[in-house]
């Protein structure tokens, strides 16, 4: 991912990155979001300010689709604020749709790079983190393009606040060999607090759960009798 260039060259993670116009036809659609989603260069306008009363928590979801999760999060909990974070216009315009049906006024969807999280986020400012079955990258010529790495770990270490949380979900044993390969090497910032690798052994009744308790592809996976890896990561 940081591979990424706009037109002016400048790679992903360089400060002055500008994302380049889309033709997309939702692009145009996400600007009848005001407030409520925003898109590429104005996904970083808010920086520092996304929470608006004192003793809220902020929780950002890292690939949040079309909104199933994150939507059912801020319907249960008023006190807190959420954030949707996706790369593609139409998830993230359903997600927000969802959004405004609920008349919900504690959420947020950002359509940009994860990777520009510490643009998007101030030091410090996200309470609790997630990444749900990130794409597993599984081809060796692949693997330069998975999420978690050591580098990202030390970016997303510093947009929590103190004792912030990092959970991540994924099916692919391999992956999660990669994460915790990874998180190794920044042990020093990292208290794991969870850790399974078949998270739904032994509930007979996991084939009933729903949003936001699994993820779409979380459902198909039960179904199917995949494990679900999952780690919890607290901020030392």
């Amino acid at each position: 991912m940081c591979s990424v260039k706009n037109p002016t060259g400048l790679p992903i993670h360089h400060p002055e990155y500008r994302y380049a116009l889309s033709r997309n036809p939702y692009a145009e659609k996400l600007k009848k979001g005001p407030g409520i989603v925003f898109s590429d260069n104005d996904t970083e306008a808010k920086q520092g300010q996304w929470k608006k009363r004192d003793g809220e928590k902020l929780h950002v979801e890292i690939g949040c689709n079309a909104g199933h999760v994150v939507v059912e999060w801020a319907a249960r909990d008023a006190g807190d604020r959420f954030i949707g974070i996706d790369w593609k216009f139409k998830a993230i315009h359903r997600a927000f749709e969802k959004a405004l049906k609920k008349n919900l006024e504690n959420i947020h969807f950002l359509r940009g790079h994860a990777d520009r999280l510490p643009y998007m986020f101030a030091k410090g400012e996200v309470d609790h983190l997630y990444l749900f079955f990130p794409d597993p990258w599984a081809k060796k010529s692949q693997l330069k393009n998975r999420f978690i790495t050591e580098s990202k770990l030390r970016m997303i270490h510093e947009v929590l606040a103190p004792g912030g949380t990092f959970q991540i979900k994924t099916d692919h044993p391999g992956y999660f060999a990669w994460m915790e390969d990874h998180i190794a090497k920044t042990a020093e910032l990292w208290e794991i607090t969870f850790r399974s690798t078949d998270l739904h052994a032994g509930n007979p009744a996991a084939h009933t759960l729903t949003f936001p308790d699994v993820t779409c592809f979380e459902k198909l996976f039960i179904k199917d009798g995949i494990a679900i890896h999952r780690i919890d990561l607290k901020k030392r």
